[in-house]
């Protein structure tokens, strides 16, 4: 018997009869899959799947259907991310070969030597970018990996050869950060060409520039290297020959966000894109959210880093846990405390940056500076905010998951997370990730008001391990998709049956896709043949 989700005054019997009757119209429409298929897996026809889950007669034909109208689901997909790369490589790039003695120079010049991972991610990049067809490359990497060493020494080849490179960040934060790195490894002729861009900020190796004359700069292809955020996307900024587009965090961009900077040339040619993600994501995921994406992986950590300790602290012992941030502090380290919320929620009972500031500001460290950081703040104040606490000015700041990707603070050591129940294990992963910056021992500290198994089990995973690709894994199979990136995506995957730990589905999708579009033989339905036309028409890279 089915049950329903209802609204208003409508009853299930009802919806069953409406249900009946629906069902009924459907046994005169036409498969959209093609019958080859249908046999070759043995999936029931359409309208038998839909009547079977409405209304199952019994538990085999019931798995059944479940799998045909799952399967059907992942196709579409997978269609659509088949289509977006054929269209994508039948178009024409910049063909750039490898400077090997410009990178190996620049390498050199490094205060750090590249992990191997490292080194077989640039050899990727470069191999693509000397290709004639345009790289779409995603670049992997657990937190504190090295993506953006990698990325950069990328870029320098590109530029070194007179043509343009986008680095694209999704906070103000974070594209500052990507801009003083830039400036620590790429050498000084380099600087000239090199810009930042944010709505808030615009300045090059000098300092601030004038909005029109960098955008100028930009358009005569005089600036080379340019990092921002979403506004680099806007109408009135172009480029003259942009030919490698670094995408940080791609999924937190939209689809035609991303599509924009592809049309920024001013000539015909697209440019070669590069994505990264510090984000572990299992292969099952990985292949439905990037399609057929070529990747690279870098799981090793730079040399020198120790793991972070975690700790799952009960309630009893908070008192010890401030005594030994106070000690820590008292040796010049620095502590991030990590809160759910920005105001304080009555209905949800989690802890708030603005209730906890108070609390350690007044009650607990009187006598020392504490500042607090979420998104609502201006950017210039976060900006000095975060310029201070790398500078160690003060030695407690109190955020939201503002502060989750890329952030740099070699001085912070220790990291007390609360209400941890609220955030995935990826997203816990990732914050922890913003300590162990340097060579000395650090700590995670996680305080949590819910005690149910579940819970218990996914923080003592966290405490447990430190490989992130492992925790994404757990998070998939404990909580779904939306955690894996922290904050549940609602344009990411909007999927009605299929999930995404559903693995063998998802390949079987991608193979069957490519058969369909590499063959004519298949004969499509009407359904089939309008979804690839409309697919077509909004095509786009994931």
């Amino acid at each position: 018997m089915p049950i329903y989700h209802l609204g208003g005054k409508t009853t299930q019997k009802q919806v069953r009869f409406l249900m009946d009757q629906a069902l009924q119209k459907a046994n005169h429409q036409a498969d959209p899959l093609p019958t080859d298929l249908l046999q070759a897996e043995n999936f029931p026809w359409q309208h038998e799947a839909l009547r079977e889950i409405h209304f199952p007669t019994k538990q085999q034909t019931l798995k059944l259907a479940v799998q045909r109208l799952k399967f059907q689901e992942l196709l579409y997909w997978q269609l659509k991310y088949q289509l977006a790369r054929q269209d994508y490589q039948r178009q024409n790039t910049f063909t750039i070969p490898a400077d090997q003695a410009l990178i190996d120079q620049t390498k050199a010049n490094l205060p750090f030597t590249l992990t191997a991972d490292q080194q077989q991610a640039l050899a990727d990049i470069l191999a693509d970018l000397a290709k004639n067809e345009p790289m779409n490359r995603l670049l992997e990497g657990d937190v504190g990996s090295g993506k953006t060493v990698v990325a950069l020494l990328a870029a320098r080849n590109v530029i070194s050869q007179s043509k343009q490179v986008a680095l694209m960040a999704p906070t103000e934060i974070l594209a500052e950060q990507h801009w003083k790195n830039m400036l620590k490894i790429l050498p000084k002729t380099t600087w000239p060409q090199l810009a930042l861009y944010t709505r808030g900020q615009q300045e090059n190796h000098e300092g601030p520039m004038s909005k029109k004359d960098l955008l100028n700069k930009l358009s005569a292809g005089q600036i080379k290297l340019v990092v921002g955020t979403h506004s680099l996307i806007q109408e009135k900024i172009n480029f003259k020959e942009l030919a490698l587009v670094i995408i940080d965090e791609q999924h937190r961009f939209g689809v035609r966000q991303r599509q924009e900077l592809k049309h920024k040339n001013a000539n015909s040619l697209v440019p070669h894109l590069l994505s990264m993600t510090a984000t572990p994501i299992p292969r099952s995921l990985a292949l439905t959210l990037y399609g057929d994406l070529d990747i690279s992986l870098i799981k090793e950590k730079p040399l020198g880093r120790q793991p972070s300790k975690t700790y799952l602290v009960p309630e009893k012992k908070r008192l010890d846990a401030y005594n030994f941030i106070r000690g820590k502090i008292k040796e010049g380290q620095q502590i991030f405390v990590i809160c759910p919320l920005i105001d304080e929620s009555d209905k949800l009972g989690l802890k708030s940056v603005t209730k906890e500031y108070k609390k350690l500001n007044e009650e607990i460290f009187p006598d020392l500076e504490i500042k607090f950081l979420h998104g609502k703040l201006k950017t210039e104040e976060k900006s000095r905010i975060m310029e201070d606490f790398k500078n160690n000015k003060f030695p407690i700041l109190v955020a939201t998951s503002v502060i989750e990707v890329g952030v740099d603070i070699p001085g912070a050591t220790i990291m007390l997370i609360e209400s941890a129940e609220r955030f995935g294990l990826s997203q816990l992963h990732q914050f922890r990730g913003r300590i162990g910056r340097n060579d000395l021992a650090s700590f995670c500290l996680l305080f949590s008001s819910d005690d149910s198994q579940l819970t218990l089990k996914r923080l003592k995973a966290l405490a447990t391990s430190n490989d992130g690709f492992q925790l994404a894994e757990l998070d998939l199979a404990l909580r779904g998709s939306g955690e894996i990136f922290g904050t549940k995506q609602s344009g990411l995957m909007n999927l009605k049956i299929a999930r995404l730990s559903d693995t063998e589905l998802i390949k079987k999708a991608q193979y069957w896709a490519k058969q369909i579009l590499a063959q004519e033989k298949y004969r499509l339905s009407l359904d089939l043949q309008n979804l690839l036309t409309s697919l077509k028409t909004e095509m786009h890279l994931e």
